[in-house]
């Protein structure tokens, strides 16, 4: 069974003005104006061991920024899935990237679609997601789908234009919120890093 289309034609038009376009056609579904910089898709990603990693999903990947440093550090044995909802950011994203393992699908059903992939277990999931803006039963099932397949150890990370606001947030769900400052980013930025899933914190 294919999972991918067939290839389209590569589009000129820069990643910053697709998501600059996003961003003023559907506001708070797209984290941001434009892809996050170098400073804070490194940072999102700092931390994991690659040699232990056997597999890493990252969440609204956008034009693909964090992906990049992602596919450039996983070791051979450790599998990339990338989920991105919107059309135009899978061609995008599978332009750039055509041996990845891109799937244009829904965060919150996150278990199936890995299951369908025969994956059970992730050890880190990465998300771009603006889930603060989300409604709140929408934001729950995205992350309670993401818990369901992270390892007892894994991690949940998430990347953030707000610094520090929403620790309390993510408090709710995880018992464990560590918080990445990334001055260098414009604007300012930074990364939640949560452990340890809460179904009861969460309800």
């Amino acid at each position: 069974m294919s999972l991918k289309p067939t290839a389209k034609r590569p589009s000129a038009t820069p990643d910053w003005w697709l998501m600059t376009k996003k961003f003023l056609r559907h506001g708070t579904s797209i984290a941001s104006f434009s892809p996050s910089q170098r400073f804070l898709a490194r940072k999102i990603i700092s931390g994991i061991d690659y040699d232990k990693a056997k597999c890493i999903v990252e969440l609204g990947a956008g034009t693909g920024p964090v992906t990049a440093q992602l596919l450039a550090r996983a070791k051979p044995h450790t599998k990339v899935i990338v989920v991105e909802l919107d059309p135009d950011f899978c061609i995008r994203l599978r332009q750039k990237f055509p041996h990845a393992d891109i799937v244009e699908g829904d965060a919150a059903k996150l278990e199936h679609l890995l299951a369908e992939r025969g994956i059970a277990a992730v050890d880190h999931v990465v998300s771009g997601l603006p889930l603060p803006s989300f409604p709140a039963p929408l934001r729950d099932a995205i992350l309670a789908s993401s818990a369901k397949v992270l390892t007892p150890d894994g991690s949940f990370r998430q990347l953030t234009n707000m610094p520090y606001i929403y620790w309390k947030l993510y408090k709710r769900y995880f018992d464990e919120v560590k918080f990445k400052f990334v001055p260098l980013n414009m604007p300012p930025a930074g990364v939640y890093v949560c452990r340890g899933y809460s179904k009861s914190r969460a309800a």
